[in-house]
């Protein structure tokens, strides 16, 4: 579960937790560190179903209802990109779908993540990032 109240609140904290670092290298190891916590993943979850396309290395993405909030899970094959699969869990898990639709990722531009992803790992961010939001609409109808 998350700690922070409302998605918005979680980009803030992410932004404020970034801003303590001096350099590009520290970050990436703040986001490498921060994939490793993830939850375990079923293996009967990687399926082709699952799996998001458009990613450079394996990515899948399974969710469910639980109440009135949606629940991800998400696993990577590669350590950067299981990290910024924690981030956006950070951010849109266990939410509202309404929320998750409502709230723009902005902290992309505030972190600066767009500008330093290579292309495929920022295409492979928005693609996640374009699920999460596809099942929000699909829950929220």
């Amino acid at each position: 579960m998350t700690t922070e109240t409302t998605a918005e609140q979680a980009q803030q904290a992410l932004i404020d937790e970034f801003a303590m670092f001096d350099n590009w290298m520290d970050r990436y190891q703040y986001i490498i560190d921060m994939g490793k916590a993830l939850p375990a993943f079923p293996e009967e979850w990687k399926t082709a179903e699952l799996k998001i396309q458009g990613c450079q290395s394996n990515v899948w993405m399974h969710h469910r209802r639980d109440g009135e909030v949606i629940h991800f899970d998400a696993v990577s094959d590669a350590a950067i990109v299981s990290g910024l699969i924690a981030v956006l869990m950070r951010i849109y898990n266990d939410r509202p779908a309404a929320e998750i639709r409502d709230t723009s990722p902005h902290f992309l531009e505030d972190l600066g993540l767009d500008k330093h992803l290579s292309p495929t790992r920022s295409n492979g961010l928005h693609a996640m990032l374009k699920r999460i939001h596809e099942v929000a609409e699909d829950e929220a109808a």
